[in-house]
């Protein structure tokens, strides 16, 4: 093997590697390369804080109509004692 052949191989190579790494270092202090993601939650506004606010206020006011209107009447002792013939007058 040629030392001189393997050494301007090797410097070719660097070459293209500084050439590279330069661009990478551009890129990531100009910005332009990929954002990292963001992680967790969206913060909300407190205008959308007190929308999401009066959505669930109406849906819990809706869920607890509907959930009184398939209960049953209790009936009170009085009432089913007369109907029961139990008290005769």
């Amino acid at each position: 093997m040629d030392v001189n052949k393997a050494l301007r191989e090797l410097h070719e190579e660097k070459r293209r590697l500084d050439i590279i790494i330069a661009t990478l270092e551009s890129r990531q202090r100009n910005g332009s390369g990929s954002r990292p993601r963001r992680r967790g939650r969206k913060s909300m506004s407190p205008e959308e804080r007190l929308e999401v606010s009066r959505r669930m206020s109406k849906y819990w006011e809706e869920r607890r109509a509907s959930a009184a209107a398939l209960e049953p009447k209790p009936q009170s002792k009085v009432s089913s004692a007369v109907a029961g013939g139990a008290l005769t007058a």
